[in-house]
């Protein structure tokens, strides 16, 4: 749990510096795949998914 933990604060602090620094390159997008891979094994990944889900379904409840 521990190492997870600190691989989401790693590819987290990583992405947001390429994200505000650089732009998105191909490597900065490899970066962002990982950060995901590591939140989706980590014990938020389910609030993370609630969150989602409620998101969309709000956004498909509105009427145009």
């Amino acid at each position: 749990m521990i190492l997870s933990i600190s691989g989401i604060v790693l590819f987290g602090t990583i992405a947001f510096l390429f994200f505000r620094r650089d732009g998105l390159k191909i490597s900065h997008a490899v970066v962002c795949a990982l950060l995901g891979f590591y939140i989706a094994g980590s014990s938020i990944a389910p609030s993370i998914q609630a969150g989602g889900a409620s998101l969309a379904s709000l956004l498909g409840g509105l009427k145009f």
